[in-house]
């Protein structure tokens, strides 16, 4: 389970946590163990190639999604929190032009390799096979002079940018060892620990970060997200053209926010806002460029959206609502992250939008004033809505109709703290149970919803996999 916000909430580049963010970590973490082993080994056994072999949705969606691309980054020991957009590019232009791979995993001045690695031909799509533990299974395997095996690894790619390894194990972060002072799984849990001590939702969970971090840093990039969220809405509400992946898509945000700049207010020009902030997002993530994982990147324009619409629309900005709505966001999100998922390739949308819906909802309730039976009606409200969602991406893209699925999850987390904050939080239909449905739900749909592009639009639309 996610135990802090900052995991929760990472900074990446688009177009997805899962085929994206996660394979470049997994490519990452690939060449450490790599380096640690070819260091124990004679110079001749040492590596001189590498091979990637991609499974299930990874390999069907995975070059509409820069899945190739991504383990290429990773390999060259980039990460997905500090690499630039231009570093992406220089980086892949290199490996394009020399077929090699100089890894830099800036550990010592020695660990700095150089192999031998073609895109075309060393990165293998496997169409029509799938890894026993999840559908975003990926092979990494390396082999010395005489194409002898020397390492073999397995990772999965389980939503939001986590990993695991071959036996499902989540992959250690830095705050996995450390205990917290209220763990929860469930949401009945986390609201007795709430009654019981007498905190918010954020307040409980301010304290389980300050077993993780010091609440200098926690400050720092608690506003570091925020700082990258709105970045990435200000540059969708700037930059105009075409998005990249042969759909031609237009960028629409630019236009949208001129329009909404020079109109007059209405009663419906918040929900305008809200759509124009969630598109100018994920058109900056359909880009490929930099987003926070909010849970995902495929949903990562729905929380901020909303969060920009409550400061520039309903109140002033303040560090401590900040902290507020992306605290209780990310303790319903964990919520999913333990009891379903956040994998698109596991339950479909409803594990991205609708969970990013269900968040945002909660949040904007808790800021608003909400007690906790409100926020939990707007997070089930958030979610009971977004049940049976599917992720069928046209082309193996993150834009139709990604980008604008992300301005209805916006609105609808609007709508449901509307509906929780006008009642008084009783509610039929517990959070928990809302989560289970939403598990059996996902394992009950077919897989051709379960971004595969190989059903729905992607089929309607009579797109070839890009």
């Amino acid at each position: 389970m996610a135990q802090s916000v900052l995991e929760l909430f990472s900074i990446g580049i688009g177009p997805s946590s899962s085929h994206t963010v996660g394979p470049m970590r997994a490519a990452r973490h690939f060449v450490g163990e790599l380096w640690q082993c070819i260091e124990s080994r004679a110079k001749e056994q040492r590596t001189q190639r590498i091979q990637v072999k991609l499974y299930g949705s990874l390999a069907l969606t995975g070059r509409g999604h820069g899945t190739d691309s991504a383990v290429q980054l990773g390999l060259a020991g980039c990460e997905p929190d500090s690499i630039t957009v231009t570093k992406k590019h220089e980086v892949l232009q290199q490996i394009s032009q020399t077929l090699r791979i100089c890894c830099d995993l800036q550990v010592d001045q020695t660990s700095t390799f150089d192999i031998p690695f073609d895109p075309h031909t060393d990165i293998i799509f496997e169409l029509d096979k799938t890894l026993p533990h999840h559908s975003n299974g990926m092979e990494f395997l390396a082999f010395d002079r005489q194409a002898n095996l020397l390492v073999k690894r397995v990772f999965y790619s389980v939503g939001g940018g986590f990993i695991c390894d071959e036996q499902g194990l989540a992959i250690a972060s830095e705050t996995t060892d450390k205990p917290i002072l209220f763990p929860f799984t469930s949401c009945a849990e986390l609201l007795d620990l709430c009654r019981s001590q007498g905190y918010t939702i954020a307040e409980l969970m301010w304290r389980n970060e300050l077993c993780l971090h010091s609440e200098e840093s926690l400050r720092l990039k608690l506003s570091s997200i925020w700082q990258v969220m709105n970045d990435s809405i200000e540059a969708g509400l700037h930059t105009t053209g075409i998005l990249p992946g042969g759909l031609n898509v237009k960028r629409r945000a630019a236009h949208l926010y001129e329009r909404l700049q020079t109109q007059q207010a209405g009663p419906d020009s918040g929900m305008d806002w809200l759509s124009v902030y969630a598109m100018a997002v994920n058109e900056e993530n359909a880009a490929g460029n930099r987003v926070v994982t909010a849970p995902t990147n495929g949903a990562a324009g729905v929380i901020p959206a909303v969060l920009k619409y409550y400061f520039e629309h309903l109140a002033q900005f303040s560090e401590a609502r900040l902290h507020q709505f992306l605290l209780t966001a990310a303790a319903i999100g964990m919520l999913y992250k333990e009891g379903a998922s956040l994998s698109a390739a596991e339950v479909g949308c409803q594990g991205e939008v609708g969970v990013a819906c269900s968040m945002a909802a909660a949040a904007l309730t808790a800021v608003q004033g909400g007690n906790i039976w409100q926020i939990e009606n707007a997070a089930e409200i958030g979610m009971e809505h977004n049940l049976g969602l599917t992720c069928d991406p046209v082309g193996g893209l993150v834009q139709i109709p990604c980008i604008e699925r992300n301005t209805m999850g916006a609105v609808k987390a609007v709508n449901a703290s509307h509906l929780a904050l006008n009642s008084d939080g009783q509610h039929l239909v517990s959070l928990d149970k809302v989560i289970a449905t939403m598990l059996r739900t996902g394992r009950d749909m077919q897989i051709i919803y379960k971004e595969t592009s190989l059903g729905g639009l992607a089929v309607q639309v009579n797109m070839p996999e890009c």
